[in-house]
Order: C-alpha cells, then sequence, then structure tokens
C-alpha cells in the first residue's frame, strides 16, 4: 500500500500518511483510548474524525497518520485487542475517496466581496452567513481542494477557520464490459 504526500495547509509537502478507519461501539471512553494508542507509540496524528455510521450503536474514527513516524502493524494488531473495536481497515490515499469540510469566515468588504464570492462559485462551496465586514463559507471536497481553496482566500484575510478533518470510504470497485454489436452482423468488437 503506497501512501502519499500530505502538502499545503494541512500538512508539510513530502509527508506520507496513512488513513486508518476504526469502527467502534459508542461508549464512553473509546476514543480516548484509540488516540492514546497512537500518541503512546509516537505516531503523529494529521487528522482525526469521529461520527456515528448508519447503525447508531457504532461509531466510525478517521485517523490520517504519518507513516514515517512508525510501522501501523504494530499498533493495528493493538487496536484489535480493544474490547470495543468492532472493525479496522487501512487505507492508501489512491485507494480511497477522501473528502473535508471548510467552514471560514473571511474578511470581504465592499470592495472585495465579489471577488471572494467569485472564488467561492469556482470551488463550488456555499455562503452561510453575511455580515458587513465578513462572509462565512462552506466547502467540501478532497483534501487538496480544501487546501487550494484555503491558499486563495488568505491574502483577503481570514477571521476565523475550522476544518474537520479528513473522512473516507474505500473506493468502489469498477467492471468494464465489452460492448457489443448485435445488428448487422457484426462481430464482438464491433466489426463487421
Amino acid at each position: 500500500m503506497a501512501p502519499s504526500s500530505i502538502g499545503g495547509p494541512g500538512g508539510p509537502v513530502g509527508v506520507r500518511h496513512h488513513i486508518v478507519t476504526v469502527t467502534v461501539e459508542n461508549k464512553a471512553g473509546v476514543l480516548a483510548r484509540v488516540a492514546g494508542l497512537f500518541s503512546r507509540r509516537g505516531f503523529n496524528i494529521f487528522s482525526l474524525a469521529v461520527a456515528p455510521t448508519d447503525d447508531e450503536r457504532f461509531s466510525r474514527i478517521t485517523i490520517v497518520v504519518d507513516v514515517e513516524s512508525a510501522p501501523l502493524e504494530q499498533i493495528i494488531r493493538q487496536l484489535d485487542k480493544l474490547v470495543n473495536v468492532v472493525a479496522i481497515s487501512e487505507l492508501a490515499p489512491e485507494e480511497a475517496t477522501e473528502r473535508e469540510l471548510l467552514l471560514a469566515t473571511v474578511e470581504a468588504g465592499p470592495d472585495e466581496r465579489g471577488q471572494v464570492i467569485q472564488l467561492v462559485g469556482v470551488f463550488e462551496g456555499r455562503i452561510v452567513d453575511v455580515g458587513r465586514e465578513a462572509i462565512t463559507i462552506m466547502l467540501a471536497g478532497a483534501p487538496n481542494k480544501i487546501d487550494d481553496f484555503e491558499n486563495l482566500i488568505r491574502p483577503f484575510g481570514i477571521v476565523e477557520l475550522q476544518r474537520t478533518g479528513r473522512v473516507a470510504l474505500p473506493k468502489l470497485e469498477r467492471r468494464t464490459t465489452r460492448l457489443r454489436t448485435i445488428a448487422g452482423g457484426a462481430g464482438e468488437d464491433g466489426a463487421g
């Protein structure tokens, strides 16, 4: 499984990471025990996101970790021993669909507001609140899209910014089927 690089505001260029998803029972203290395993082993956690799954008894913890700091095999074995852990998956970034949410309040007086609104449109974001001298923006997308947007709005002046951290699921398998031409006596590949 090949790790990838994290760049931009989310992390230094060239840092290699993996995505670990842990499905756990919704019990008090489980998140602290899972995060504690990573920190005790010296892993640098770049991103940590927790949310309920489709089954209210379980939550999914998505952790993006630096694979240069330590091998993951040992920590995955230790995670598997925790009573409240139901499932563990390790995803290489190229095998995952990753998304992140950004909320940002940006300085946008009358002179800059049009430019900020245009950037929001280009990145398919939404304006969720408007004040006299600032606007609050919501943008969801792949982490590199969020990084690019953050870099472009920074010169306007960021009043406040919050990113959720990454969430990820495995990419779906895609199968391609050969098309056959039936009419006109053509062969399987369409040549007649």
